[in-house]
């Protein structure tokens, strides 16, 4: 199977004597990720065959920024429900290799569609795959980390002058789904919950103001369209970003996404929906763009660190007992926890990535694995200042649910159920959150040290 190659979006150098005042050189690029094959989608557990169509294309979308001292930030954008961290190691050491890019200069986000396909081991869990199956996941596997090291270095080779701006706007369709029961915490609709419902907005011009790239984002579940779906689509997200390019010709729309792993679309279910919330959202990034923002200067630090997040302790006893049950995906999930400890490699602990890139004092975007809460985002918010403060989840590496601490006492889906799906022996322990925010600090101070507008009192970005 080969990923068809989608036009490399190109942008042109402009001679000098035609250029304003510029902060930096900007190029993007876009490569089609759309499988040729019927794959299955990844997602949703209930689905029993591979996807039937394709509603609107996929992509990896690439944007390459330089500061005036020749420092690089490439922001990755992909329609898929996340790339593991083999994918993106693998991705990124080439990239390093034959463009000379640090790790840390090199920022991977999926806009976490349940309608796109599995890639690599992520989830796979959730299907039994006979042998032709298999293969045609690898296969689009390796296809796409080719895509992405192309679309990397043709954003890169299209730099030309540009100018950067920042603006936030909001929009109202996410809704916590956490609703707490008698019997527990399930999935539902708890309008009281956190939220998040911001929507940065990044945007790109060359010096004559015309649009060329603009990245926004957006914490919510791409899950308007359920398991009953089998088109290959990028859900809201995807019908956001092409209604940003049909109203801005020539630019090119990239979709950020955020902590949302515990917020779904409301009302969702229904292709109709999925549309409506994807011109919902694209209104008001047009609406952004449309405004005076605020300037983005130099220079661009970037920072990235691994931390060890350890799981509440388990024993070849507590997978054992699962083998009886009826719940074929715990049996599954049991099986394979079973083979780590024969092998003598049980698992205890998960390297988790955290990312910080900062624009002087203008902007900074924190990137964290997983599927975040948006608990991470709002105690960011208030560490560190809202002003400029982007904190995007489903970044570098998509490996499971992040809960918060509250989160975690409180059980259900995101804290517990989940990791069966991912292949991880069970919850975190109660340290996660103090242990991903401890790294949060280190990576902020490196990047920019206390931030303009932090609260006072606050957990800065200094270290005791």
């Amino acid at each position: 199977m080969r990923l068809p190659l989608g036009p490399l979006l190109a942008l042109p150098l402009l001679l000098p004597s035609t250029l304003a005042a510029v902060d930096f050189k900007a190029g993007a690029a876009r490569l089609k990720i759309t499988p040729e094959t019927p794959i299955y989608l990844s997602g949703y557990a209930n689905r029993t065959h591979a996807s039937d169509g394709v509603l609107h294309d996929l992509w990896a979308k690439a944007l390459a920024i330089e500061d005036a001292k020749g420092a690089r930030l490439v922001i990755v954008t992909t329609d898929l429900i996340g790339l593991p961290r083999p994918v993106s190691d693998m991705a990124a050491a080439r990239i390093a290799k034959e463009y000379g890019l640090e790790r840390s200069r090199l920022l991977f986000n999926s806009s976490h569609t349940h309608s796109g396909p599995l890639v690599g081991s992520n989830l796979e869990i959730l299907f039994e795959l006979d042998r032709l199956e298999k293969d045609g996941v690898r296969e689009y596997t390796v296809e796409l980390t080719d895509s992405l090291v192309v679309v990397v270095g043709a954003a890169i080779k299209n730099l030309a002058p540009a100018n950067v701006s920042f603006g936030n706007g909001s929009a109202p369709f996410a809704v916590n789904r956490r609703q707490v029961t008698p019997g527990g915490v399930r999935i539902g609709v708890n309008a009281e919950g956190p939220a998040d419902r911001d929507v940065p907005v990044l945007k790109v011009a060359s010096p004559d103001g015309t649009l060329r790239a603009v990245v926004f984002g957006y914490a919510c579940h791409n899950t308007t369209l359920g398991g009953d779906f089998y088109k290959v689509s990028g859900d809201y997200a995807g019908f956001a970003q092409i209604e940003v390019e049909r109203a801005h010709p020539g630019s090119q729309a990239m979709f950020l996404m955020l902590c949302g792993a515990d917020q779904n679309p409301n009302p969702r279910g229904t292709l109709n929906l999925a549309e409506r919330h994807g011109e919902t959202l694209a209104a008001e990034v047009n609406r952004v763009v449309g405004r005076k923002l605020a300037r983005v200067r130099g220079p661009i630090r970037a920072a990235f660190q691994s931390v060890d997040l350890a799981f509440a302790p388990h024993t070849r006893e507590t997978f054992a007992v699962r083998l009886e049950e009826s719940n074929i995906w715990r049996v599954r999930h049991a099986k394979a926890m079973l083979k780590a400890y024969e092998e003598g490699r049980p698992m205890r602990r998960y390297s988790y990535p955290v990312q910080a890139a900062a624009f002087g004092r203008d902007l900074t975007i924190i990137a964290l694995g997983g599927e975040v809460v948006v608990d991470y985002a709002l105690r960011a918010k208030r560490e560190f200042g809202s002003k400029g403060l982007v904190v995007a989840g489903y970044s570098n590496d998509v490996m499971s649910y992040i809960p918060s601490l509250r989160v975690l006492k409180e059980g259900g889906y995101e804290a517990v159920d989940s990791m069966t799906y991912y292949g991880l022996p069970g919850p975190y322990d109660e340290e996660v959150e103090d242990r991903i925010f401890a790294t949060i600090r280190q990576v902020m101070k490196r990047v920019n040290g206390v931030r303009r507008g932090q609260r006072p009192g606050a957990s800065s970005g200094t270290l005791q």
